[in-house]
C-alpha cells in the first residue's frame, strides 16, 4: 500500500520510529506504526509494525496520553524529560536526531482529505 503522510522519528544511533498514513483500496486510511532497529550482529533490521485503523485512533491517542502521563507524573516526577528534545538544530545536534515530515502525494486519494480531530497535538507530543 501507498503512503500518503509519512514522519520519521531517529531514536538514538540504532532505533528509528515511523508514522505513515496509508490508503485502503476502497480510500479509507490507516496508520502503520514502525519500530526499525539495526541489529549489532550484521547489518540488517528488525521491524516491529502496528496497524491502527480510524475507529480506534481516539482509544489509541487516550490510552498513550494517559501512560505516558502516569510514567511523568506518579513514575518519575524529577526527572527531566525535556532534556531530550532535540527539535533545535545547533552545530550541537545531528540532523540524524532530528524528527522528519515526508509528505507524499496520493495518487488515488481523493483532493480534498482531512485527518480526524486528534485529542492531542504535537506539543503534547513534544513534551515526551
Amino acid at each position: 500500500m501507498e503512503s500518503i503522510y509519512s514522519k520519521r522519528i531517529r531514536a538514538g544511533k540504532r532505533r528509528t520510529y515511523f508514522f505513515d498514513v496509508r490508503a485502503t483500496r476502497g480510500n479509507d486510511y490507516y496508520l502503520t506504526i514502525t519500530e526499525s532497529r539495526k541489529r549489532f550482529n550484521d547489518n540488517g533490521y528488525d521491524r516491529h509494525k502496528i496497524f491502527l485503523y480510524k475507529e480506534d485512533f481516539n482509544k489509541f491517542i487516550k490510552a498513550l496520553n494517559e501512560a505516558v502521563d502516569h510514567v511523568k507524573t506518579q513514575l518519575m516526577p524529577d526527572f527531566d524529560f525535556d532534556a531530550y528534545n532535540h527539535d533545535d538544530i545547533s552545530d550541537e545536534h545531528d540532523m540524524d536526531d532530528v524528527a522528519e515530515t515526508v509528505e507524499v502525494p496520493a495518487t488515488a486519494a481523493p483532493a480534498s482529505v482531512t485527518a480526524p480531530a486528534a485529542t492531542s497535538s504535537q506539543d503534547e507530543v513534544d513534551k515526551w
